[in-house]
């Protein structure tokens, strides 16, 4: 899916001229108007008149560096939306957490691969275009997820799931990564039960859960970070919930029908039914729209 328009207009924020000139090439040549700047005060002041459509954006520049101008971009309603992808250097994971806690939506590292660049941008721009679709949707809940497809690329994935991956140290490229690679030998070999895999190739305690097919046919994840407790019992903990109710919650926070959380808690309808009963007077709330809200409100400050 080519997600990339004759019309789109790419910003590039980088203080060194030989980086400027490789992407702007590797730009031109699919036909883009590219726009450059070389600190980030010129940044936001090019990205006022002339509105972008996505901004490559240098972590470290004199004067204003990438992620103070990130951070002005996020503060103005008008350029909030454009999708800021860092560059950085390959060792620099502190910088790579920092550029994307405060906005980014990825990165990538230098020296810069043009074909690299223009997949990562497509699929940006792509997101970018979907503000009212499911995916845009989940971005803004603060999940771990993300898309892979049978060729071991990663389409798509949240902000929160760049950042966790980044934190761990994995560096997502087209090329398959170890991370990426284990995973797909995974599905290959288990069965639709097994929906939960711990990934042993890298150091820091990840893990993932098999959530489904989307619509393109590629597997939906949602990558779950070792150190922190599961969903479910940090409900359980912070609402003094049973460990039933809490797992009936998290799946009805997650929009399921109960009939939906029946079936993949392996229990009637009528069970979640009388299990929501008793959550909502410890919720001190009424219906399930006011719960789902509660429980999402405890997920979100736990994982920031």
């Amino acid at each position: 899916m080519n997600s990339i328009r004759k019309t789109d207009i790419v910003l590039v924020v980088d203080d060194s001229p030989d980086a400027l000139s490789l992407i702007n090439d590797a730009l031109e040549n699919e036909g883009l108007d590219v726009l450059v700047a070389l600190e980030g005060r010129q940044a936001l002041t090019i990205a006022k008149r002339i509105r972008p459509d996505v901004i490559l954006l240098d972590a470290l520049m004199p004067v204003m560096d990438g992620f103070e101008t990130c951070r002005k971009l996020k503060e103005d309603p008008g350029l909030s939306d454009i999708p800021v992808i860092f560059m950085t250097g390959l060792s620099d994971s502190d910088d790579i957490v920092r550029g994307l806690s405060v906005g980014g939506v990825d990165y990538l590292v230098k020296p810069i691969n043009p074909s690299e660049l223009i997949a990562r941008m497509k699929v940006h721009l792509s997101n970018a275009r979907l503000t009212n679709s499911a995916q845009a949707a989940l971005d803004s809940t603060g999940q771990h997820l993300f898309t892979l497809n049978e060729k071991g690329e990663i389409p798509w994935a949240t902000p929160q799931t760049f950042a966790l991956l980044a934190k761990a140290k994995v560096e997502v490229s087209l090329a398959n990564s170890i991370f990426q690679k284990s995973i797909l030998e995974w599905r290959a070999s288990c069965s639709e039960a097994e929906i939960n895999f711990v990934v042993t190739a890298v150091s820091y305690p990840l893990s993932v859960k098999f959530l489904g097919l989307n619509g393109d046919g590629e597997w939906l994840f949602k990558l779950i970070d070792g150190t922190l407790p599961i969903e479910s019992a940090l409900l359980k903990r912070a609402l003094d919930l049973t460990e039933r109710e809490s797992e009936v919650l998290f799946w009805i926070a997650n929009g399921k029908t109960n009939r939906e959380a029946a079936e993949i808690l392996a229990m009637s309808p009528r069970t979640v039914n009388k299990h929501l009963e008793m959550i909502f007077p410890k919720l001190g709330v009424e219906n399930r729209t006011a719960a789902a809200g509660v429980a999402l409100r405890v997920l979100t400050h736990e994982h920031t």
